[in-house]
């Protein structure tokens, strides 16, 4: 007995099936022709830490933030991203992942879930929840009007949570990062070790097996220490300091999760130690100048010239505004090629 959608797809034209009939063979075709993405498995890896983290934050560690601004972010990010699905989907005429199941749905919204998570946690509004929202639009807005040619398709260059913070805290002067304290102030003996430790095991095997960014990640803090003991023989001044910040929540936390952002990072080894190395002297240069939120700032500073030298290669090979290739209508009878132009589109 043939499967339901190789029926559908012999008996049944799209102008004649029903929307059953339609959404299992856009199922169908979506799951026999999209590359399975080996980072699939470290995104939802990342958003179950991150979720634990946050709820762990609130029950436990004593996060500054209300539980309705962790509630009201989780849902501001799901929305705006179902929103701007939607309408890109719509105006290129292509089929959505939202529509192709729930575990696919699911997976598409991981990344626009971490976002919302990151951005709530990093940043403190007081009691208010518009900063949050503007925050976490940004971020996401960033993500698909900013693209550049990479490979074979358009990708965002943008650090999305990053973005969204650094825009808000420079245009909202009331807005500051959270304190830092919120990640251990509740813990006593043992535990502030264990606590910096369960973050640091999972996020170092994310990044060896899953998205082989450690180069990145130890090109990042040995810059960072030798950076540290620069300005303490420039500037005269002793680097422990400097040094100390190291051993931070924070610091780990911007280390493992949001510095190696598999999409927004080199993939080859020389690239990512230049990246990595790059956003810490930037941010000994911002230091020395007495540059507030150095941390955030200099990560965008770097994806942003990463960005314009990708762009400028485009320019020069031609393909600086050459359009997604947007698939075209199936005709009155299915065939594998339709299919496969139907799902073309490089879920994000």
């Amino acid at each position: 007995m043939k499967p339901q959608a190789e029926a559908v797809q012999e008996t049944a034209s799209p102008a004649r099936m029903t929307a059953s009939q339609r959404r299992t063979l856009a199922k169908s075709t979506m799951r026999k022709t999209m590359p399975k993405d080996p980072r699939i498995g470290a995104l939802r890896r990342f958003a179950a830490s991150i979720t634990i983290l946050n709820v762990v934050g609130h029950s436990v560690l004593g996060f500054e933030q209300s539980w309705a601004q962790l509630l009201f972010a989780v849902l501001t990010a799901w929305g705006i991203e179902i929103v701007l699905e939607l309408v890109e989907s719509t105006t290129k005429q292509r089929p959505t992942p939202l529509r192709g199941g729930l575990k696919q749905a699911i997976d598409y919204l991981l990344p626009a879930h971490i976002t919302g998570l990151a951005i709530v946690m990093l940043l403190y509004a007081n009691d208010r929840f518009a900063p949050i929202f503007f925050a976490i639009a940004v971020a996401l807005v960033s993500k698909r009007l900013l693209q550049i040619p990479i490979g074979r398709s358009r990708r965002h260059f943008l650090n999305p949570s990053n973005t969204g913070l650094v825009v808000t805290l420079f245009l909202m002067p009331s807005i500051g990062v959270a304190p830092p304290y919120q990640f251990t102030h509740y813990l006593h003996g043992t535990w502030d070790i264990a606590l910096p430790a369960l973050i640091v095991m999972p996020g170092t095997m994310l990044a060896m097996l899953l998205t082989k960014k450690l180069p990145l990640i130890l090109a990042w803090v040995g810059t960072f220490g030798l950076q540290a003991l620069v300005r303490g023989v420039v500037f005269d001044i002793s680097p422990l300091p400097a040094l100390a910040a190291m051993t931070s929540v924070v610091f780990v936390l911007f280390t493992l999760y949001m510095l190696p952002d598999p999409g927004t990072t080199p993939m080859s080894i020389r690239g990512q130690v230049a990246f990595g190395a790059s956003v810490a002297a930037i941010y000994g240069v911002l230091m020395g100048l007495h540059i507030i939120f150095a941390l955030f700032l200099a990560l965008l500073i770097v994806c942003s010239f990463r960005g314009a030298y990708l762009a400028l290669r485009a320019a020069q090979a031609g393909t600086l505004t050459d359009p997604l290739p947007v698939p075209v209508r199936a005709p009155a009878v299915p065939t594998t090629t339709t299919a496969s132009s139907i799902t073309s589109h490089d879920a994000r």
